[in-house]
């Protein structure tokens, strides 16, 4: 089921007086238990859709359809709370706090999202979300004591723990070597999956565009490809 779509999103800023377009009519649709990745070259216009999509800023034109709902013509109160209780968020960088244990990076998660996961089945569902990712024998660890594979799936777990409906990932892979790159890739494709979520991806490396379920192509603002 197609949950996301974005329609005829075009993006301009002033440039001093020169008026710049990044974004020149972009049309997509996400669907539910996929991944859709986007690449191109820097510059592209990728990370501008991604943030549009994300509600982080507005499109000069055109529209982002969420779950039946118009969010191009919600208020910027109504846009964060969409963000909070229905998007997650994976970065290059893990971005945890260093004084937090892992699981205590969870809970603040569930507390700013707002999440409807009652108090008492909070600790069975960080429980849950860590062993999905791999890391329930952690859950007492500082940041300080993990690798970067591991920030990261502590990452992915805080960005999924108050079960949202879709989840941008903006160069998860990026700060990671090969291996852990490829087991990070494979982690996300999988909780799409089992989670049955919508994932946004961008990224520079081809190398993880064989986890995505579809791949666009953009250059200069524009879809050039679109490929299944």
């Amino acid at each position: 089921m197609t949950i996301f779509t974005i329609d005829k999103v075009r993006k301009t800023f002033m440039n001093g007086n020169v008026k710049e377009e990044i974004l020149k009519g972009i049309n997509l649709s996400l669907k539910e238990g996929e991944v859709t990745a986007l690449v191109g070259a820097s510059g592209s216009g990728k990370s501008t859709l991604l943030t549009i999509a994300a509600g982080l800023q507005p499109a000069s034109n055109g529209q982002v359809i969420f779950d039946g709902n118009n969010m191009t013509t919600m208020n910027s109160e109504q846009v964060r709370k969409i963000r909070a209780s229905q998007f997650g968020f994976v970065f290059q960088f893990a971005h945890l706090v260093p004084f937090l244990t892992v699981e205590e990076q969870l809970m603040l998660m569930l507390d700013v999202s707002e999440s409807k996961i009652k108090k008492r089945e909070q600790k069975r569902e960080i429980d849950k979300i860590l062993n999905l990712v791999g890391m329930d024998h952690r859950k007492k660890a500082y940041p300080s004591s993990l690798s970067g594979g591991e920030k990261q799936r502590v990452a992915i777990a805080r960005a999924i723990i108050h079960q949202p409906k879709v989840l941008f990932a903006d160069e998860p892979t990026a700060s990671l070597d090969s291996k852990r790159s490829k087991d990070v890739m494979s982690l996300i494709r999988d909780l799409t999956k089992t989670l049955n979520i919508t994932t946004l991806m961008v990224t520079h490396d081809e190398e993880m565009l064989s986890y995505a379920d579809h791949v666009i192509k953009m250059s200069d603002g524009l879809v050039l490809q679109s490929e299944n």
